[in-house]
């Protein structure tokens, strides 16, 4: 393939920018190389009192081709782009285009061995230890990826802690919080932890060993739901409480999961503390004259105030 350079890039440039919308004075774009899957271009053409023109002109498709071919042959990498354009002050004079290519190392998406995973992890691991007493390993765990394939770097969130407290046995996720592989969001995964309380006072799941075995394999299924879902998170934040999913027939009499904000929230994760949302199963009994809010707001908050007072 024939070399292209900058000075190529400027030529090409020149004749589609040089198309400009009238009052036009100068033009600036930002565009951005393809990296786990996405691109970006910004900007766009000035007036002289610097305010933007419209423009009908389409560059996106120039600046992709042109900036591929730049990529096939730079001599040093790079994943942004800046191009700067100025209208010509005479007539026979050309316009003024200026290509600059840098690498932002901020823009590379994490990988399968950036630090923040483990990080993330320990940051868990000292809440939980301030909780109560943390089994060795997991729970539970599962090796295979969940729909994102996130599990073939890091496995983010398919386990499940065991923590004793009290008279109680605690179970929670351990990775719903990790930060996601392949992109550059500063982003702590779905900012939250789920955490289900079994034995104690008042409670009518047991902590017995088959008791553990069943609600860590469903608090992994319900991880799997909160990472698929949309802002799930805010859902609960927002109404206080919901009735998110329904338990499968090995759950009886359980037979729904309700999702409740806790008052705690973990700290030190590599892009902020995250939250702590409260998984209580709820039997059909408990939720009587179910309305037509689709999130089951109402009952839910009943049913968890009922449970509430019957561990007093």
């Amino acid at each position: 393939m024939a070399s292209y350079s900058v000075d190529d890039a400027e030529r090409d440039l020149r004749a589609a920018l040089d198309k400009a919308p009238a009052g036009a004075v100068r033009g600036d774009w930002t565009v951005t190389t393809l990296q786990a899957g996405h691109s970006s271009c910004s900007g766009g053409y000035h007036r002289r009192d610097g305010s933007l023109v419209a423009s009908d002109e389409p560059q996106f498709d120039i600046f992709k081709e042109v900036v591929a071919r730049l990529g096939t042959n730079a001599a040093t990498p790079f994943n942004v782009v800046s191009v700067h354009w100025t209208r010509a002050t005479l007539p026979w004079q050309q316009s003024r285009v200026t290509v600059e290519t840098t690498f932002d190392a901020a823009l590379v998406p994490r990988g399968p061995d950036d630090p923040v995973y483990a990080a993330a992890a320990a940051a868990r691991r000292r809440f939980w230890n301030s909780v109560g007493t943390v089994e060795p390993g997991f729970a539970a765990e599962r090796g295979q990826a969940n729909i994102h394939g996130q599990t073939k770097w890091f496995q983010p969130h398919r386990r499940i802690l065991k923590i004793e407290h009290g008279d109680a046995v605690l179970l929670a996720t351990d990775g719903l919080s990790t930060p996601w592989a392949g992109v550059t969001a500063q982003e702590n995964g779905v900012e939250c932890e789920i955490v289900m309380r079994l034995g104690g006072a008042g409670n009518p799941v047991v902590a017995d060993e088959a008791s553990v075995a069943l609600w860590s394999d469903v608090l992994i299924g319900v991880g799997d739901l909160v990472a698929d879902g949309y802002r799930v998170l805010r859902d609960v934040q927002t109404n206080g409480a919901i009735l998110f999913c329904r338990l499968a027939e090995d759950c009886r009499p359980m037979t729904r999961m309700a999702l409740r904000m806790d008052l705690h929230s973990i700290e030190g994760l590599p892009f902020g503390p995250v939250s702590l949302v409260e998984a209580t199963p709820l039997r059909d009994d408990e939720l009587p004259g179910l309305d037509d809010d689709p999130w089951g707001k109402a009952a839910a908050l009943r049913a968890l105030a009922t449970r509430a007072v019957s561990k007093c």
